[in-house]
């Protein structure tokens, strides 16, 4: 049995059978799906540990794109932003949204039929509705004292 014919440069369902640590640098970002939710403020409770997902966005989020505006200099604005690599998903998975791809490939799920390398359009994230597109309040509008009126539940 053969591969299916590789679509956009990328071996179909690569995810399903390439570990992390296998993947190429394309092949790691196409995972991302495009929703925005990583760039969002979280608020974690001091006692649980639980995280909860506000609609503030960070200072270089666009949420008409859902993509960061600044994506390969952002350490020079946000030194904080996370650089989530193959080895550091466990770690990271306690802020994780609930649809993140890597997220769901870590945990040994499937992508959501939304997702773009299943639909085969980046376009399909936004149509179901679990994006950040145009859902978002930019952190300097937002004192950090308010930021728990500004929760929302996941998935969107």
């Amino acid at each position: 049995m053969t591969d299916p014919i590789e679509r956009d440069g990328l071996a179909p369902r690569f995810w399903e059978r390439k570990p992390f640590d296998k993947m190429t640098p394309r092949e790691w970002e196409a995972l991302c799906d495009g929703c925005g939710k990583c760039c969002l403020n979280k608020l974690e409770d001091e006692d649980s540990g639980e995280v909860a997902l506000t609609n503030v966005a960070c200072r270089l989020f666009d949420d008409t794109t859902c993509r960061c505006a600044q994506y390969p200099i952002r350490h020079q604005f946000v030194p904080d932003c996370i650089v989530l690599r193959p080895g550091k998903i466990a770690e990271n998975l306690y802020w994780m949204p609930e649809t993140c791809a890597y997220r769901l490939v870590y945990e040994g799920k499937r992508l959501f039929d939304w997702h773009p390398l299943i639909s085969g359009t980046a376009e399909s994230v936004h149509s179901a509705g679990v994006s950040m597109r145009n859902a978002t309040v930019p952190e300097f509008d937002v004192p950090e004292d308010d930021w728990e009126d500004h929760i929302i539940e996941e998935p969107i």
